[in-house]
């Protein structure tokens, strides 16, 4: 059995040497690639498109949506969008949905020109402000009628911002229920039970650094070679039509490390519901490179114990 091991070692060493260039090859593989759009809209949405440029998301364009001009010339994006010249000459929407919607549709054109060609698209928004809010649904109804897989990842605002943009945030959630496959929800209220002394500023970076991660996590299963691989299939069979999701997030250096990042993730106040009755899941393991495949599946069988014994769960594992 040793010279199995030593003879399979052996073999990874030499396939991690690169081969060598097929252009014909390459083409062919570039052609299959999963053509992934994130899209930021309003101030916060575009202010984590910010941290993904900075952080890089293998095999993505990152788009920054906005109706303020001054905040969009400071956006890291790939392509930066100005809705709504007529409606609101660049100086934003003032906190009214309304006015992020009447610009959205204003500069409907550019939005559908923006998803035509993406497999699936990632919205990004801070439910609750103007652009935000009226913008993010009025993107994802685009995306959903030009093919795309859909995705909302938003957050909710902060008690501290007040009722009425808790309410403008509750409306324009219900709304992108009803033009997603699915909206992942990340309240802004459980990130401070985290870190309750954190400043209100400090708290929003806090708040683009989940939904940057939330992203990252799902993109780069299908993006990035890991130990174990998803295509888009895989993602779509899940998160097509899963409605609203919660996301957890755990980590773990102990021992038992794979039932202590599971029940840290459960545990995590993002995830502040009862998974027991979830019909489907998508669980990404990440590790050293001394992560074994024992380990990975180790994460993976904890989750299966925790939902529903008939749901369907997708995995995979990538080594960081």
């Amino acid at each position: 059995m040793r010279s199995i091991v030593e003879e399979a070692l052996n073999r990874a060493k030499a396939e991690s040497e690169p081969p060598q260039n097929n252009s014909d090859l390459d083409a062919v593989l570039k052609s299959m690639m999963t053509r992934i759009a994130v899209i930021g809209c309003g101030g916060g949405g575009s202010n984590t498109i910010s941290r993904m440029k900075d952080e890089g998301i293998a095999g993505t364009t990152l788009y920054a949506i906005n109706t303020d001009a001054m905040h969009l010339a400071t956006v890291r994006a790939d392509h930066r969008i100005l809705i709504g010249r007529q409606r609101t000459r660049g100086l934003g929407a003032g906190s009214y949905p309304q006015v992020g919607e009447e610009a959205a549709l204003e500069s409907e054109h550019e939005i559908h020109r923006a998803v035509a060609d993406a497999d699936m698209v990632f919205i990004t928004a801070g439910l609750g402000g103007g652009t935000g809010t009226g913008c993010a649904p009025v993107v994802a109804k685009a995306a959903r009628e030009e093919g795309a897989l859909t995705i909302a990842v938003v957050t909710l605002p902060f008690n501290a911002e007040g009722s009425i943009r808790a309410e403008n945030a509750e409306a324009g959630l219900q709304r992108l229920r009803d033009v997603t496959d699915t909206v992942i929800v990340v309240p802004n209220d459980r990130l401070m039970e985290v870190v309750p002394k954190l400043p209100l500023s400090a708290a929003f970076k806090v708040a683009d650094e989940v939904l940057m991660r939330a992203v990252k996590g799902i993109t780069e299963l299908i993006t990035v070679p890991g130990l174990v691989n998803l295509d888009f299939a895989d993602i779509r069979a899940v998160m097509e039509k899963g409605g609203v999701a919660m996301i957890g997030m755990g980590e773990s250096d102990a021992s038992d490390k794979a039932a202590d990042s599971v029940r840290k993730a459960i545990r995590s106040p993002l995830l502040d519901i009862d998974i027991s009755g979830a019909t489907s899941a998508l669980v990404n393991v990440t590790g050293g490179p001394d992560m074994t495949m024992g380990e990975a599946e180790g994460v993976v069988e904890e989750v299966y114990n925790l939902i529903d014994p008939d749901a369907r769960i997708i995995w995979g594992a990538q080594i960081d």
